[in-house]
């Protein structure tokens, strides 16, 4: 986790592919995000409590608790209702999209992506929780 920088927006980063967390963390560093990650939706659910983050890359496809589960998890303890879940995943079907939407997640993005992509989407998710946080 990264001291906070001058946005301050806290990303939590949830995927159980290391080599992906470390792509997406250096991404939202370089922008200026302070970053948290979890390898499973477990993990995930237990650093939304203590890392309490404006926005969330979620993957599906994950041990434990998959990304679905986790968006379940999270209204089930009315935890992190204020974070924007960008839904980070290889499976690609309008029924995963539907799903990942009416669990409360914000935005879908399939891999593969490029940085451009997924710096766009995150962008727009934080403008997003910046104004909600100005109300």
């Amino acid at each position: 986790m990264g001291e906070e920088t001058q946005s301050g927006h806290r990303v939590l980063v949830v995927d159980d592919d290391p080599d992906i967390r470390e792509i997406l963390v250096r991404n939202l560093e370089q922008i200026g995000c302070v970053t948290c990650e979890a390898a499973d939706g477990l993990e995930a659910i237990d650093q939304l409590k203590a890392f309490q983050p404006e926005v969330m890359v979620l993957d599906v496809n994950m041990p434990f608790l998959d990304g679905f589960g986790v968006l379940a998890r999270m209204r089930e303890l009315s935890l992190g209702q204020d974070v924007r879940t960008l839904m980070l995943t290889a499976r690609n079907d309008r029924d995963d999209v539907r799903r990942s939407i009416a669990l409360g997640a914000r935005d879908y993005l399939a891999k593969p992506f490029s940085g451009k992509q997924f710096a766009l989407r995150i962008a727009r998710l934080l403008i997003r929780s910046r104004s909600q946080l100005d109300r």
